[in-house]
């Protein structure tokens, strides 16, 4: 016997991926864990005739000889899987898109970084000359835009967006795809990120503006993700966590949406037993101290964060400045020597300002041509520190509308970070740059 699994909290990816898998193994039987996400019990409830599963407690799992794992690599996130866990003669099937190491060990294997699952298996869909439906078309759409955010998230692969396009070649609906999509939220959602926004708690790591917020809940509360997705949104932060504690079901639930790279929500997840993407993942606890939580979030972060790009990986070093007695004249002529349009001003050691072309502005005549630059330097300079990230730099470049940053660090010039700098860094990551101002 054959079975097609997939992780705890469905979604529409995995979903997606369990149906592909149908397709490529026509023998296998589809299993779904107990829960699965609010949208695709929905979605499942109406097209039960057309996509029928089997609940792990329907199967005698003595029987099964090959097993298919679809968009996870961990044991603990299957339901019910532990006695094939155990089997050594039973054959491994794994199709994910997820990089970080996980427990399965499997015979056979399609892992691969990329947007969503669905995508992987759509191209060997393709390869075979598979026969898609409309219907099967519009669902595997659905986990492609769900994964990448509408093929927005930083983890999206040009080969997700040809996937999309095929798809809707073979029929998909977009009106239906909206209405699958649609987040459930209702009274018991705005409750809890109303509370999440009275206890908010912000901290610095690795140059990321992170919040985490510990609230308790009592019982089942559908669409946890949506209000930390809503809650990271509100405060602009660049990571939010919530650890919801229920006390009556002696269980921590963690969720964590993310949106720069240096965050990587995935990873956080999975060293908390769960796992997910860089921009969203979820983990579950049983008896935990939601403090301790906390804790091992911001732990796993600083670990994490040393694969994270910071400025002192952009700036340029050492720095060429000039005292604040040279004359305006002289300053022009390096000014257009060096090629750049500004320059730190440095005085025994300690940055006093910062000269650009459009302090020469200020000039009415040309007898001032001779004065030193302290009488037309800006000395309200903005600076950053060699711990902070891209996107810091990029925020205050935007805001105060300035071309380049001195890396200061003890109260001494250790680079100079441009507006240029921080731009190749977001194009060439393809990191995201919205929301700067």
């Amino acid at each position: 016997m054959q079975l097609i699994t997939t992780h705890k909290n469905t979604d529409f990816d995995a979903l997606a991926s369990v149906v592909a898998a149908m397709i490529l193994y026509p023998n296998a039987i589809p299993v779904l864990p107990k829960i699965i996400n609010p949208n695709v019990k929905a979605f499942l409830s109406i097209h039960k005739d057309l996509f029928r599963m089997y609940s792990p407690g329907e199967i005698d799992m003595d029987g099964v000889r090959r097993l298919i794992v679809v968009d996870t690599n961990r044991w603990g996130r299957l339901d019910r899987m532990e006695g094939i866990k155990q089997r050594k003669y039973a054959e491994i099937i794994l199709w994910d898109h997820h990089l970080n190491s996980g427990d399965i060990h499997p015979t056979w294997q399609c892992q691969e970084e990329m947007g969503a699952n669905v995508t992987l298996m759509i191209r060997q869909l393709k390869k075979e000359n598979k026969v898609v439906t409309p219907i099967q078309a519009t669902l595997f759409l659905a986990g492609i835009y769900e994964d990448t955010g509408n093929l927005m998230f930083p983890s999206s692969k040009a080969e997700d967006a040809y996937a999309a396009a095929y798809l809707l070649e073979q029929g998909a609906d977009l009106n239906v795809i909206n209405s699958l999509l649609r987040p459930a939220y209702g009274k018991k959602q705005k409750i809890v990120l109303f509370n999440m926004l009275k206890a908010v708690d912000k901290v610095k790591i690795g140059g990321h503006h992170v919040s985490m917020c510990k609230l308790e809940i009592e019982g089942h509360i559908d669409s946890l993700a949506v209000v930390v997705g809503m809650y990271r949104e509100i405060l602009n932060v660049d990571a939010a966590f919530g650890i919801f504690t229920d006390k009556t079901r002696g269980r921590c639930i963690i969720i964590g949406r993310s949106n720069v790279d240096g965050v990587n929500i995935g990873s956080v997840m999975q060293g908390l037993g769960g796992g997910g993407h860089p921009g969203a993942g979820s983990a579950m606890l049983k008896s935990m101290n939601p403090d301790v939580v906390e804790e091992m979030i911001k732990a796993l972060i600083k670990d994490d964060r040393n694969v994270s790009v910071l400025i002192k990986d952009l700036m340029s070093s050492p720095v060429f400045a000039i005292s604040s007695d040279t004359s305006m004249k002289e300053a022009a002529l390096l000014l257009r020597e060096k090629g750049c349009t500004g320059v730190p001003i440095v005085d025994n050691g300690k940055l006093v300002g910062i000269i650009s072309r459009r302090d020469f502005r200020k000039i009415k005549k040309e007898s001032q041509l001779k004065a030193p630059i302290r009488a037309f330097m800006s000395t309200r300079v903005k600076k950053i520190g060699p711990e902070e990230s891209p996107m810091d730099a990029a925020r205050l470049m935007v805001k105060y509308d300035i071309g380049r940053l001195p890396v200061v660090e003890d109260d001494k010039i250790v680079g100079i970070i441009t507006r240029s700098d921080a731009m190749n860094y977001f194009y060439k990551t393809g990191s995201s740059i919205k929301d700067l101002a």
